[in-house]
């Protein structure tokens, strides 16, 4: 086997091992995201493909991890008021 081959039945065992991490995980209760959250995922991806620029991929990369880290704030609060 050439390392070629080896990458890709290493990619193979990897894909069907996070199938299963997935396919398992879903059988919990099913949990929305935030609008805040889905924000911030997009801006993330965002940065990542506009990473050419480095300015505005950084810039767009951080403004979704402040707006993720909002929303675990707005999320943390509303925990403990039902809580209580």
């Amino acid at each position: 086997m050439n390392a070629s081959q080896i990458f890709i039945a290493i990619a193979i065992v990897v894909l069907v091992v996070t199938a299963g991490l997935v396919y398992f995980a879903g059988r919990r209760k099913e949990k929305r995201l935030t609008p805040l959250a889905g924000l911030a995922f997009a801006f993330v991806l965002a940065g990542i493909v506009f990473g050419q620029e480095r300015w505005l991929g950084y810039g767009l990369l951080g403004m979704g991890v402040i707006l993720a880290v909002a929303d675990m704030v707005r999320k943390g609060k509303t925990s403990d008021r039902t809580t209580r």
